[in-house]
């Protein structure tokens, strides 16, 4: 039986009984008596154990709740985890549970759920994922360790279990160490151990590690005189294992001995792994997992029956065995190295041991205290006397015992019989097991199950936070003696009975005044053993005499006992005066650490009322220990707890007491080098305390603000702080770092007194303007930059919004969270809905419809092109979802039909080439839901007779011999539809892509496919889904995945794809494979996908397989479009070398050769080589395009010139350009086709690239002197056109300058260039004059009369061709001159009659391009763009909706290669509405201009990203930012690219307080808020009494003033409150104070300062209101420390050693000074007190007299009164009377004020006199 000690109750919970039982029952499995009782496994953990891991635990930590126990419940194969009464997850697992365990592994950063099966492993995580790991072996237990999992093979080594039955059947239900996981132990026959000896090591080691769940096992070895051996001792039985330091203890049954060992999880890797941080996945081999054994010990026939690590009195941490045989716990010391990062050396210490039935480790007596990485663990001890004993250590503190009575309700859902009574004194506890932190779970001898808990709740925090600054500040020595007073005494029965909140505190505090009552009368005494040479000293000095002579009346009160009486009386015993100077040192450090929390907590406005309680011990402790410096600053602060205490004028203890207040205003006065450090408790300067961590955050801010030097993370201040990563130009941004790594945030600032946040806030204030911008996020939410936070969030942001982090919630301030500001919708679409879909007529009578256009309006679309009408019109034009108005006589007649069918014809024509328009208008612009089929628009080709009721009349394709008229137009119509969808953020699913799969094939699908090929999402498809379509044998299915395929895998040279389309180029296949029919239009597409799939690679075989195939006759169906086929094969060939120029034919000299020969150029170098037929032209099924010896050049040119000018772009090469120059004689111009003309024109200045100007002259430039001078003589008529071919000359002029146009659109695409766009629309506009005079007129820049000589055909040609360059470079920009051009040109078409579908299908182009994804994209000059953007433009245009002769359809859709959506949008991030902002865009120099800055207006299309230097967010209205960028000739960023710094194309801005958005005020006349508020303000205050009601209506006006100028809600609130309150009160000072701070807080944008404002004059204002009374709201004099601190930042300001102005107005600081001093004028008896105080350390009378003084002393720093009169003492002797004293105690009491200096002056004059 241990000695006496003290006792304490229990605080019963609950009765406990698993939840998993009652959730069974609720799921109707359980019918009590259904299953065996024992059926089930349950263990309770700390929620912390599965959380992920979260802020730094010792911050506050939030002490978890009575019952904040979660329960994982095992029954069978389920599991259930539940948090209290709720069901948090449920598991289900393949096989019955043997084992579970939570474990973190090294790389993941969330807790797992590892639950043993027979045969598998599976780790779920917290989300519900899990994985899998089938085991090769019988596993019997898993065991967590820090960085992954222990599996303990089964006796029974390499061999499998057969069944699940023979385990489970043995295993009996011991529970070793419930706290860390549940057990089963698997007894099983020692059965011999079977081994393959080629077997790896994981087959033949007992014990295997888990590192990662994506791992195998892997063996692991144990350490044996430095050498490493393989674990393969099956009869060592791990029987516990720690997850937080890497510890194993095990039993051995053979040896009968328990063991320790430390295990290394990484130390054994290769020399050359160490620095190189190699992935997990590297050699395994190096990285071995060894077992050093630490420990051994034959203590026992069995194994131990618990383990559990504890932490012995001193800190040590040790492992408990309990043993239960011997009854005993066996204690093992041990010394854990944390030096470096890993846990260095763990060595076994001592060990020693208690008797203990049973045990279990409780966190009691030192919340919160952590010993490294583990908390301090004491051990609740089960006695074999039943009686339950906590001990810390081997010290046992005291005993628990059951409360005396359990109420009724405990009982509720028991069994009881009726005979036992209320009382359960006689109940013993048999067991106690499940603890969590201070919570245990006892079994009562009748079975009764109690959850308890050691610590009464509600805890106070006051005591919980002493104790812990108890902990952490004084010795072991001293703490352990306190544990023991503090928890075994047994005189505290009212702990029980009390059910007072504070009975804690009182308890404490009474432990306290106990012990200083006790050691308190003999301090002064110091035993002989411990001679007090320095109080010696003292006694006899001079000055000691002087003071007696000088006061003899003050002598009495000098100690509660006289020195010298004490001296001769008073001889102890020499060990009780040991005691004696134990206690004093004790009760020393005890004031000093205290005084710490103290200091610590008056940083806390939260905290006021433990305040006052901390000092009334504190002054109790520091009267007994006659430290009166200590008592009079208690008296101070709370002058009216303090009263009883003797006085103090002759204090003889010289130490000040700590202040943080005092450090603040000297820092700010003084700078922080000079600062006293012994300002600043000795705790704070500790590093890794918890307890005061708040008071010591604040002043390392301060420190770092102040200019203390860093080094490390020390500050030379003394003090440890964190500071996040990030650069920071001055203090203030270095203070805002640490504010981000220490975790204090908003939130935090407004717990801070306000003259102590100030400072802080003007940190953060400086900062907001422009901060770096490579800080963290929750920097920028500190800082009050939303906008920069989310720019910086990126793609995360999209997936969990802003406030679902929490760190930026931590960050920002609390009320921030949940109120939505107020805003004007700014964004509502003001056009009504009948106006969108508006018909060609008005009289439209069609419900709306699916024209694959309704999702383009948009809240930013809006923004965009402001609220004109152009979307509609874009949306009308491009609308083939609706029959078309015929316009009809009245009266038909039998020609009128056919006059109708004509009309539709022509219609038709329009109608079927709208698709290729409607695909680039919706480019990417909407998402799709993966569970819904994706929406066709329809076709329709059907006309309405407006004249006639709408009648519909039908197309009558019968009489047309067009069999597939539609066909081609369903395709582009598809193309169109999946063009709309976005590139998904994800990958688009496979799925659903088949899900959208007709069941028979059809061209809309076909189109579908194509389209989703360009946006990338056919990477998903696999090659037997790419087979799946092709066995339809389909053939435009075919060729749009073909094309679909290549443009996915763009540039990757993918051979399963390249298989694929060399299948479908015949000329490819052996001679001996049987013949394909292959349409050439599949051919032509195969070829593209070709070069398209090699883009870029110069790959040389293909190179030259396209080269002959350009040369080739198809061998397909239709002779005609071979001309198509040779276009093709050239592009793709110039896809292959892409920009190379010659570095591509590095390998054959004949090459360019063989390609000027297609182009039918005379000079040819080469000629041996010139007709021999190449090594691929084995097969027999084709031969050359030749006629004669000749090549068939009107076929091979095109695509041969196409190739050139590829393979050539942008290179400069002369050489080249030259080959392919015009003819420039009469004759040669008639031998070269026209149209081939304008090809080489293009050629050559793709080429020769950066010569093209946007210029007239350049143009002129391109034309050959003979054909410029032909033209101009022929128009003017000089020459007669006898001579030579007019019309030769002609056609060539017009297609020269044509080629020159594209040239110039594809040079400036996207770039939106004015010069261009003008000289584009002059020719547009010149050539339309020729054709039909129109009225708009241009500088005449072409000769007249073209028509004469040039057939309109080409006209139109030419004409529609440069509208297209005209589109390119306007792309995007929706720019209205150039939409009425188009809308004219598609209007005149049909009005006319002179229909073709080729020129209908580039106005549609056009009118695409223009708009181009809604306005969202541009266009790319990157070479693969040009590419694509010529191939797309190829100026020869079919003739109907099949005509594929010259270019296959298609290839118009690959325009989509050169897109990039280059907008962007910003948004304001309070409102979350997008806005209109000015952006300054700066792009860089190029050869032809230097650096530029311009500004554009959001929502805006950017610059290229070679150019592109930096946005800046500019205007007064938004807070500005930069994004710099460094100009890259690279592509622009992906949807969801991580890197892009715009985010997807939205830049979060936010609105500066005080302006309103550039949608509500356009112009800026209604920002001027400061009219408004003063019109408003001044209202109330003149006529306050006599109008309510203009008072009433001015309070509206200001709150709805607020509400528009500001989204804070702390300001919205504010202006409601004050709205509301004014309607009652009518104090017109304060009122007009209110709306002064509300203004100035707005101007400024300043919110957070309205706290400090008002706070402040509330509290001078009542200061003085109830000075006048005598009646005080508060007693303590903090709020004086408070405005001191504020007057030092404001001095400090004036004086420059803070930076860039203050943020409060400093008239206002100087005004409450005034003010104060005024008030301590006009008392009365202060003067009299005070010198009363000042010669006899007394303090007055009455309470309000004590008040008064209190705040006097604070206000002017007046020191003690021991410390004046030392002062006065030095000064008197060195001035001569008649002379003041002033200057010299100046310098004796620096931090007095001067009106301090004066009264003590005077008080010295009047006592002398």
């Amino acid at each position: 039986m241990p000695p006496a000690i003290g006792s304490r109750r229990l605080t019963v919970l609950r009765e406990f009984r698993p939840h998993g039982l009652a959730v069974e029952e609720a799921d109707g499995e359980g019918a009590p008596g259904a299953r065996p009782p024992q059926d089930y496994d349950y263990f309770l953990f700390d929620p912390s154990l599965a959380a992920s891991p979260g802020p730094d635990p010792g911050d506050g930590a939030s002490v978890s709740g009575a019952d904040g126990d979660h329960e994982l419940f095992i029954r069978g194969n389920q599991i259930i985890w539940s948090n209290g009464s709720r069901v948090h997850k449920r598991y289900v697992s393949p096989n019955t549970v043997i084992m579970a365990s939570w474990c973190r592994m090294d790389t993941i950063s969330d807790a797992l759920l590892c639950v043993l099966q027979v045969d598998t492993l599976s780790l779920y995580n917290v989300t519900g994922e899990v994985v899998s790991i089938p085991l090769p072996y019988a596993v019997s237990s898993i065991w967590p360790l820090p960085f992954g999992l222990l599996l303990q093979k089964s006796t029974d080594g390499g061999r499998m279990v057969s069944s699940s039955s023979s385990l489970l059947n043995a295993r009996d239900f011991n529970r070793p160490n419930k706290e860390y996981g549940l057990t089963y132990n698997v007894s099983c026959q020692a059965n011999t151990m079977e081994t393959d000896s080629k077997a790896n090591g994981a087959i033949i080691s007992s014990h295997l590690i888990l590192k990662h769940p994506l791992e195998e096992p892997q063996a692991t070895y144990f350490e044996e005189k430095d050498k490493l051996t393989m674990m393969k001792d099956f009869d060592e039985k791990t029987i516990w294992t720690s997850d937080t330091i890497p510890l194993m203890a095990s039993y051995h049954k053979g040896k009968f001995q328990h063991s320790v060992w430390q295990i290394d999880g990484a130390n054994y890797q290769e020399a050359m792994n160490e620095n190189t941080m190699l992935p997990v996945s590297c050699d395994i081999s190096s990285h071995k997992c060894a077992f050093r054994k630490i420990w051994q010990g034959k203590c026992s026939e069995s194994a131990a029956s618990k383990v559990f690590l504890a932490t012995d009195i001193d800190g040590l941490p040790i492992i408990c065995f309990l043993l239960q045989e011997q009854k005993i716990l066996l204690a093992l010391r041990i010394q854990v190295d944390d030096t470096t990062e890993a846990f260095g050396d763990i060595k076994p210490h001592m060990s020693w041991n208690i008797p203990a039935f049973a045990a279990v480790p409780v966190v009691v007596t030192r919340p919160r205290v952590r010993v490294g990485a583990l908390p301090f663990t004491d051990i609740l001890v089960l006695s074999s006397d039943n009686d339950l004993l906590l001990y810390s250590g081997k010290q046992c503190l005291c005993r628990y015992t059951l409360p005396t009575e359990l109420g009724k309700g405990f009982f509720s859902n028991y069994d009881l019989n009726s005979e036992i009574s209320d009382t359960y004194s006689d109940l013993k506890v048999t067991s106690i097991a499940d603890a969590v932190e201070g919570r245990i779970n006892v079994t009562c001898s009748n079975g009764l199950m109690l959850r308890c808990s050691l610590r009464k709740n509600p805890s106070s925090s006051l005591v919980s936070d002493c104790i812990t600054t108890m902990a952490e500040g004084l010795q072991s020595c001293f703490y352990s003696h306190f544990v023991s007073l503090f928890w075994g005494d047994s005189d505290a029965t009212y702990l029980y009975s009390s059910s007072h909140v504070d009975s804690e505190w009182e308890y404490f505090s009474y432990e306290i005044k106990r012990i200083c009552t006790r050691y308190g009368q003999t301090l002064p005494t110091k035993s002989p053993i411990s001679p007090s040479k320095a109080w010696d000293f003292l006694i006899n000095s001079k000055y000691h005499a002087q003071h007696c002579k000088r006061a003899p009346t003050s002598s009495n009160s000098f100690l509660p006992v006289s020195y010298d009486t004490h001296k001769t009386i008073f001889n102890p015993q020499d060990e009780h005066s040991a005691d004696v100077s134990f206690y004093i040192r004790f009760m020393r450090e005890t004031l000093q650490t205290l005084h710490a929390l103290y200091e610590n907590l008056k940083l806390n406005i939260l905290r006021k009322e433990d305040l006052g309680c901390l000092a009334s011990l504190l002054c109790t402790v520091a009267s007994s220990l006659g430290e009166h410096t200590y008592v009079d600053y208690y008296c101070r602060d709370f002058p009216l707890n303090l009263i009883e205490f003797p006085s103090l004028a002759s204090s003889t203890s010289l130490r000040t007491p700590p202040s943080l207040f005092r450090w603040f205003e000297y820092c700010l006065r003084h700078g922080c080098d000079s600062s006293k450090l012994e300002d600043i408790p000795t705790l704070m300067r500790k590093q890794k305390v918890s307890a005061v961590s708040w008071g010591r955050k604040v002043a390392s801010f301060y420190s770092l603000l102040l200019g203390a030097e860093r080094k490390g993370k020390n500050l030379s201040s003394g003090l440890y702080c964190e500071v996040a990563s990030g650069s920071a130009r001055n203090t203030e941004e270095l203070t805002v770092l640490a504010m981000v790594a220490e975790k204090f945030g908003r939130q935090q600032l407004d717990l801070l007194p306000v003259g102590v946040s100030l400072v802080l806030r003007h940190a953060l204030d400086k900062c907001r303007d422009s901060p770096p911008d490579d800080w963290p996020a929750t920097a920028y939410v500190l800082v009050g930059r939303e906008d920069l936070a989310m720019s910086k969030m990126g793609s995360a942001r999209k997936d969990n919004g802003l406030w679902n982090n929490d760190n930026l919630t931590s960050m920002s301030v609390p009320y921030m969270l949940h109120l939505q500001p107020v805003t004007i919708p700014t964004t509502a679409s003001d056009i009504p809905i009948s106006e969108v879909l508006n018909s060609e007529d008005s009289d439209s009578v069609y419900k709306p419809i699916e024209d694959g256009m309704e999702h383009i309006f948009t809240s930013t679309t809006q923004l965009r092109f402001g609220h004109d009408l152009r979307l509609n019109e874009v949306r009308r034009l491009l609308c083939s979802a609706r029959p078309v108005a015929i316009q009809t006589p009245t009266n038909p007649s039998v020609s009128d039909q056919d006059l109708q069918q004509q009309q539709l014809w022509n219609f038709a024509q329009r109608t079927t080439a709208l698709p290729f328009g409607r695909g680039a208008f919706t480019l990417a612009t909407t998402y799709t839901l993966l569970t819904e089929v994706l929406v066709f628009p329809k076709l329709v080709l059907a006309g309405r007779l407006p004249a006639q009721q709408n009648a519909t009349v039908n197309l009558d394709l019968s009489n047309r011999s067009v069999s597939e008229f539609k066909s081609w137009a369903e395709f582009h119509n598809g193309v169109a539809a999946g063009l709309r969808l976005a590139p998904f953020q994800e990958k688009m699913l496979r799925t659903w892509i088949q899900y959208n799969r007709p069941s028979e094939p059809n061209f809309t699908h076909a189109g579908l496919l194509l389209a989703f090929g360009l946006h990338e999402h056919l990477r998903v498809l696999t090659m037997t889904d790419a087979y799946r379509y092709l066995s339809q044998e389909h053939d435009i299915t075919t060729l749009g995945l073909l094309l679909g395929l290549a443009a996915s895998h763009r540039g990757t040279m993918d051979p399963a794809i390249s298989k694929m389309l060399y299948f479908h180029v015949p000329s490819r296949h052996p001679s001996s494979t049987p013949e394909l029919e292959l349409p050439t239009l599949l051919q032509s597409a195969a070829v593209m996908g070709i070069g398209l799939l090699y883009e870029g690679s110069a790959h040389a075989l293909t190179m030259k397989i396209l080269l002959g195939e350009i040369g080739r006759r198809s061998g397909g169906d239709n002779v005609l479009e071979r001309e198509g086929y040779a276009v093709a094969a050239g592009s793709a060939l110039g896809f292959v070398a892409l920009g190379h120029g010659s570095n591509a034919f590095g390998f054959m000299d004949t090459f360019l050769d063989r390609l000027f020969e297609y182009v039918g150029s005379k000079e040819v170098y080469h000629e041996k080589h010139l007709n021999a037929t190449t090594a691929d032209d084995q097969s027999g099924n084709t031969g050359q395009m030749m006629d004669g010896a000749q090549i068939n050049v009107d076929v091979t040119a095109p695509g041969a010139i196409i190739a050139l000018a590829l393979i050539f772009l942008k290179t400069e090469s002369e050489e080249i350009a030259a080959r392919l120059s015009i003819p420039n004689t009469y004759f040669d111009l008639q031998y070269v086709r026209p149209d081939f003309v304008m090809l080489r024109i293009i050629a050559r200045n793709l080429i020769l690239w950066s010569r093209i100007q946007p210029t007239k002259e350049w143009i002129d430039s391109q034309i050959p002197e003979t054909v410029k001078s032909g033209v101009c003589n022929m128009s003017e008529g000089t020459i007669d056109s006898d001579e030579f071919d007019a019309e030769a000359l002609f056609q060539a002029y017009v297609n020269i300058v044509t080629g020159a146009c594209i040239a110039l659109g594809l040079k400036y695409a996207g770039s939106r260039n004015g010069d261009a766009q003008e000289l584009l629309y002059a020719y547009t506009v010149h050539f339309l004059n020729e054709i039909k005079h129109i009225p708009v007129r241009t500088a005449s820049i072409l000769p007249k009369g073209l028509l004469q000589y040039v057939d309109r055909g080409t006209l139109e040609l030419c004409l529609h061709l440069i509208v297209l360059s005209l589109s390119l470079v306007m792309a995007g920009s929706g720019n209205l001159q150039t939409f009425r051009l188009l809308r004219y040109l598609r209007g005149r078409i049909s009005a006319e009659g002179q229909v073709n579908y080729g020129l209908q299908m580039a106005v549609s182009l056009a009118i695409g391009f223009l708009f181009l994804g809604g306005g969202t994209h541009t266009f790319s000059t990157q070479n693969s763009g040009i590419a694509a953007l010529f191939i797309s433009l190829y100026p020869r245009l079919p003739t109907g909706p099949n005509d594929n002769r010259c270019h296959l359809q298609a290839f118009r859709h690959l325009y989509v290669i050169a897109t990039e959506p280059r907008w962007v949008q910003t948004v304001d991030v309070d409102s979350e509405l997008p806005v209109y902002c000015p952006l300054e865009v700066t792009v860089a120099e190029t050869e032809y201009y230097d650096e530029t800055n311009y500004c554009e207006v959001t929502p805006c299309l950017l610059p290229e990203r070679s150019v592109l230097k930096s946005i800046r967010v500019c205007g007064p209205r938004y807070w500005p930012q930069v994004i710099k960028l460094t100009p890259e000739d690279k592509p622009w960023w992906r949807s969801g690219d991580k890197t892009d710094p715009f985010n997807g194309g939205v830049l979060y801005i936010k609105r500066k307080v005080g302006s309103c958005s550039y949608y509500d005020d356009p112009i800026g006349c209604q920002s001027l808020i400061s009219r408004a508020m003063h019109e408003v303000c001044d209202v109330p205050s003149a006529r306050c009494s006599n109008q309510p009601n203009s008072t009433n209506h001015s309070s509206h006006i200001i709150d709805q003033l607020v509400s528009t100028y500001s989204a804070n809600p702390s300001l919205i609130a504010f202006a409601k409150l004050c709205s509301e309150s004014w309607k009652n009160r009518c104090n017109g000072n304060f009122r007009e104070f209110c709306s002064q701070v509300l203004y100035e807080c707005m101007s400024k944008d300043r919110p957070s300062l309205l706290q400090v404002y008002i706070s402040f004059y509330t509290i001078i204002e009542s200061m003085w209101e109830h000075l006048k009374i005598g009646h005080f709201p508060f007693y303590d004099s903090l709020f004086l420390l408070n405005l001191k601190v504020a007057l030092a930042y404001n001095e400090a300001i004036v004086d420059g050693r803070i930076t860039d102005g203050g943020i409060i107005q400093s008239t206002f600081l100087e005004s409450l000074m005034k003010r104060v001093g005024d008030i301590f004028a006009e008392l009365p008896n202060l003067k009299d007190n005070l010198h009363s105080y000042l010669t006899t350390g007394r303090w007055p009378d009455a309470q309000n007299d004590v008040v008064i003084l209190s705040w006097y002393l604070q206000w002017y720093s007046i020191p003690p009164p021991h410390v004046v009169a030392s002062a006065v003492e030095k000064v008197r002797s060195r001035v001569p009377a008649g002379v003041s004293m002033l200057p010299l105690l100046c310098l004796l009491l620096p931090t007095t004020h001067l009106v301090g200096l004066m009264e003590i002056e005077k008080f010295q004059t009047t006592m002398k006199a």
